[in-house]
């Protein structure tokens, strides 16, 4: 077989009949590719990563994008699954942000579980420190739900960094701003659902509220896009979408924080 027919892969299409691979390239059955062609786009890889050009300029802007959850194996998943939508078995397929010059892996397990949580995950992205279940912006001498455990426990992440830089900061999320991955960027917390003082236990001491700690603490940070806007608004106000009032999750301390 002539080793063109496997030129341009894209138009190549593997597919598992009577349970022997064969390969369907413009309706015509072919035999699979032989092992000189992986091993040829592995020395085109390899070539590429060796004549790559590094960046050594200073960046100026920095985005963190996290996907809640995104480990290997669910990004392993999404690759299946789009090039199964695409007509392919799936696993040779590459993803736009596989095609980056440069890959990292980081851990984010908790100290005290094995099963982690994302307030601890995401203290351990902004921050780089791994602490316990289920608490946020602090690091492991924070215990779970104790106010006075995180007095001096308190970590700086990307956001205070970026300030002290001279740099603007914000937060935009697709659930609520108070949530436990984008609450990391900002709050200190021994226990993430503490998200309005409602949910404050009576013993909590100096403990804040993280909505409390976004418009108050975080005063200067210039960009905040999100939902939840039901922990910064009174238990007596009106929401101005439903026209209902939010007894359950608004503010039982009489501040509104959106004005």
């Amino acid at each position: 077989m002539d080793g063109s027919q496997f030129v341009d892969r894209k138009r190549i299409y593997y597919s598992l009949r009577l349970s022997k691979w064969s390969c369907i390239s413009e309706d015509r059955y072919i035999t699979p590719p032989e092992a000189y062609v992986w091993r040829k786009e592995s020395q085109e890889i390899l070539k590429n990563a060796l004549n790559r050009k590094l960046n050594t300029n200073v960046a100026k802007n920095v985005i963190l994008f996290i996907g809640d959850g995104m480990g290997v194996s669910t990004v392993t998943a999404a690759r299946i699954l789009r090039g199964q939508k695409q007509g392919r078995p799936g696993e040779e397929t590459i993803l736009e942000f596989e095609k980056f010059p440069h890959v990292a892996l980081s851990k984010t397990y908790n100290i005290d579980k094995q099963t982690s949580d994302s307030g601890a995950t995401a203290t351990a992205l902004m921050a780089g420190i791994k602490a316990n279940y289920y608490t946020i912006g602090v690091d492991g001498r924070a215990k779970y739900a104790n106010c006075s455990s995180i007095k001096n426990a308190k970590v700086d992440g990307m956001v205070n960094w970026s300030k002290n830089a001279g740099k603007s900061t914000g937060i935009v999320t697709s659930t609520r701003v108070t949530h436990a991955t984008p609450a990391a960027a900002y709050a200190h917390a021994p226990q993430r659902e503490w998200e309005s003082d409602i949910k404050l236990p009576a013993n909590h001491g100096e403990c804040k509220d993280i909505a409390y700690q976004l418009i108050v603490d975080q005063s200067d940070m210039q960009v905040i896009l999100g939902g939840g806007r039901q922990y910064f608004m009174t238990n007596t106000s009106v929401d101005p979408e439903t026209k209902k009032v939010n007894s359950a999750k608004g503010r039982r301390d009489g501040l509104d924080l959106i004005q």
